[in-house]
């Protein structure tokens, strides 16, 4: 279906995941849509799950990118929420009937949603995030994804209380942003890692309070039982049971991370000591702008490589090696040439 606003973006159009040139169409701004301009939009993993198809259920063509912040160029007559000039954010909900609606997916116009790589967005004022004056854009962008996948379960699961301490699992993407809200709500963290290579940075430049390497059982056992809470923000396969030893009984570990293989699950250290693992993935609207207030009065900002557009399959290629510290995100504003 073609739309009026003329739009321009880079797309994959099939499971190779090469992503190009691609022209395409958004809707006019009807009465409670915002219209506005990219400026950047920050690289997730699960964009190289999603235009690959590796999850099985993606439309081509695709224009990923859902961790979007940019500036408002227009808005309906109903609107409230911001005004022409605003800067805002949109993460990973672009519209819905009260049943989340996620780029890619079918929007409430009949149509392909298409994400952030793309140099116009126009969405529903109900899943624009308000943007706090001085806050940096570029950097603050993939916080609409990986920041509010980490802070949402320290939320929910009442680790944002001082003096808890809480271990945090993989000091990557997710890992390092982990560690800067935990350190904000002033909790005591152990980084666990299978890298010694990692514990001075950890230490030194996140702020943890301790490190420990899980492929070494007497350093882990020396640890046993210590922790309150673990987040683990690890997504490739790897052992468990290990990191449920860390754990004091009747607390959990949260899962965050997306293997691409099932984990195994040892049930008997549950059952023995009453521990849970759960699950969480990204939060609500209100949740998503009070991370981002959070974060603006914390300082809280992930550590990102600022790429050009042209730069985007090369960024995805080193993505899926781990070769970034620790997000990419692409200027679109200055680099998406329209020709």
């Amino acid at each position: 279906m073609e739309h009026p606003v003329k739009t321009f973006g880079w797309a994959a159009r099939d499971p190779s995941g090469v992503l190009s040139p691609f022209k395409f169409s958004r809707r006019a701004t009807r009465e409670h849509d915002v219209q506005l301009k990219v400026l950047y939009c920050g690289i997730c993993h699960s964009d190289l799950h999603l235009f690959k198809n590796e999850l099985g259920f993606t439309t081509y063509s695709i224009v990923p990118g859902h961790e979007i912040v940019g500036s408002v160029t227009e808005v309906g007559s109903n609107v409230q929420k911001v005004k022409v000039g605003d800067k805002v954010g949109v993460g990973c909900m672009v519209g819905s009937c009260r049943k989340c609606v996620h780029y890619n997916s079918v929007d409430s116009d009949s149509t392909t949603t298409y994400g952030g790589y793309s140099d116009i967005l126009v969405v529903d004022e109900h899943f624009i995030v308000r943007w706090p004056k001085n806050f940096p854009l570029d950097k603050g962008a993939p916080l609409l994804c990986a920041g509010i996948t980490a802070y949402s379960p320290l939320r929910y699961y009442g680790l944002d209380k001082p003096g808890l301490h809480v271990g945090v699992v993989g000091l990557g993407s997710l890992g390092h942003v982990a560690v800067k809200f935990l350190k904000a709500f002033e909790a005591k963290v152990m980084m666990i890692s299978t890298s010694v290579n990692k514990k001075k940075e950890a230490i030194e430049t996140l702020g943890a309070d301790a490190f420990v390497v899980s492929r070494e059982p007497e350093k882990m056992q020396v640890a046993a039982d210590t922790l309150e809470e673990i987040i683990d923000t690890v997504s490739a396969a790897h052992p468990i049971q290990p990191l449920i030893s860390l754990l004091k009984p009747h607390v959990k570990m949260v899962m965050l991370g997306v293997p691409d293989k099932p984990l195994e699950l040892p049930v008997f250290p549950l059952i023995s000591a009453r521990k849970t693992v759960a699950g969480s993935l990204i939060g609500g609207l209100k949740e998503t702008q009070e991370m981002i207030d959070f974060a603006a009065k914390h300082n809280i900002l992930p550590d990102v490589d600022i790429i050009s557009m042209d730069y985007v399959n090369t960024a995805m290629d080193r993505l899926a090696k781990a070769d970034v510290k620790y997000r990419f995100a692409i200027d679109v504003a200055k680099t998406l040439k329209t020709e």
